[in-house]
């Protein structure tokens, strides 16, 4: 396992296509980060949920997720599931994102996630950030689409135990979801840790990197 640094991130940049995919996927991962650079800014923006209960979770939650960080966040009111045929707003946002912030790191959804709507982001990612650093973050789901991750940010215990923690405390509406408990969270952070010789760990793809190894 070799370890490379991503430098100290001052502006960072997390999207979701729903309200709980940016913590799920990366809320390990927005801890660590946030703690380490006090007052880093988070342009976050997630596509669906706004103006009623998913948004007030939303943001109670990405608030507790980035301590002490400039976060702002912006939340549509795309449908649930339809991303797809909600193409132009959906890349708006995204192009309206990328004009706010010269972010140094990127969070978003795989390209190869099997919901149409993690997908369907993911994509129009690519095209507004081209030249950045975007680590593609996993939700675990019934349709069992874990692939082989690139990139690892190991997680301590206890950011590992806040995460799962935040994620009971801030969602309630998904809390009857039957892979939505302790077990699934920490169980995929427990393998994730093994491949890259940590305890616990979120993975990630990530598409291409430019190296600067004479710099």
């Amino acid at each position: 396992m070799r370890h490379l640094s991503a430098g100290r991130p001052d502006r960072v940049v997390a999207v979701g296509a729903h309200c709980d995919d940016i913590a799920i996927g990366a809320g390990g991962t927005l801890l660590t980060l946030c703690q380490a650079r006090p007052g880093v800014r988070v342009d976050a923006l997630v596509l669906s949920g706004g103006g009623g209960d998913r948004e007030q979770e939303e943001r109670a939650a990405l608030t507790a997720f980035c301590p002490g960080a400039d976060l702002r966040l912006t939340v549509l009111k795309l449908p649930d599931g339809r991303v797809p045929a909600h193409w132009e707003e959906a890349k708006a946002a995204v192009e309206d994102l990328r004009g706010r912030t010269e972010p140094d790191l990127v969070l978003a959804p795989r390209t190869d996630d099997a919901h149409q709507d993690h997908r369907g982001l993911a994509k129009l990612m690519t095209t507004a950030f081209r030249d950045h650093l975007v680590l593609r973050y996993e939700i675990v789901k019934w349709d069992g689409d874990l692939g082989r991750p690139s990139a690892y940010q190991p997680l301590t215990p206890q950011i590992a135990e806040r995460k799962v923690r935040l994620l009971q405390e801030h969602y309630p509406s998904q809390r009857h979801r039957p892979w939505y408990d302790r077990e699934a969270f920490l169980g995929l952070a427990r393998i994730r840790g093994i491949e890259c010789h940590a305890r616990y760990a979120e993975a990630f793809d990530v598409a291409k990197l430019t190296l600067n190894l004479g710099g």
